[in-house]
């Protein structure tokens, strides 16, 4: 992988263990804030209310520094730990996964705990699909009307996916540009928007009628 991809999770999976007469079930979904899995985990907890366990582990971004995981009242480093070790061990990021519990009356013990909560983790991320995603910046551009046609035809030809649009008292777009082409990307915009040469595009600074600002990462 380059160093602006990762791989994450197409959409929801589901996976399940059983040991003992307990069931470890894993839910694993995209998650890309604090918002989503937090979401997640709510949804989970409700339709599994009557669940002994409902632990969980997620890693948000690509720089892999946002990270949690948590046993939900089982022995310390059995569940949360387990499940953060798989979503590592197939290279995943901006991952959930939430594993429900019910206790079958035997317990486990700590290696049969471990092994529960990764193998249910496992098999959901096995019976999803995994794709390589591709660090993008998301700029915004609002113009003046005077400024629509330059503006939709340097994005034609840049080739830029449109995020979001809208046209009200003034013109707004939203694109997503490849984070490691970002500069040649913006210098390449500016040049067609003025219909001067880059050289020329590296020494404006700003353009009449014209934001074109940052907006997030995805």
């Amino acid at each position: 992988m380059k160093k602006d991809q990762y791989q994450t999770l197409s959409g929801p999976s589901y996976g399940e263990f059983r040991d003992r007469g307990s069931k470890f079930l894993a839910y694993a979904f995209p998650a890309y804030t604090e918002d989503d899995w937090q979401a997640h985990l709510l949804t989970v907890k409700k339709e599994h209310s009557k669940a002994r366990h409902h632990c969980y582990a997620y890693r948000l971004g690509t720089d892999r520094n946002n990270f949690r995981a948590n046993d939900d009242g089982e022995p310390s480093g059995t569940a949360g730990r387990p499940i953060l070790g798989q979503i590592d061990s197939f290279q995943l990021s901006n991952v959930m996964v939430i594993v429900v519990r019910y206790f079958g009356g035997t317990l486990l013990g700590t290696s049969g705990l471990i092994n529960a909560y990764k193998l249910s983790t496992a098999a959901a991320f096995e019976a999803g699909e995994i794709i390589l995603k591709t660090v993008e910046d998301i700029y915004s551009l609002s113009f003046h009307y005077g400024l629509m046609s330059q503006v939709m035809n340097a994005v034609k030809k840049l080739e830029l996916d449109i995020v979001k649009q809208s046209f009200t008292e003034s013109g707004l777009l939203e694109v997503a540009i490849r984070q490691t082409e970002v500069e040649d990307t913006l210098l390449k915009l500016k040049a067609y928007i003025q219909q001067v040469s880059l050289e020329e595009a590296a020494l404006i600074k700003e353009i009449g009628g014209l934001e074109l600002k940052f907006s997030h990462v995805r």
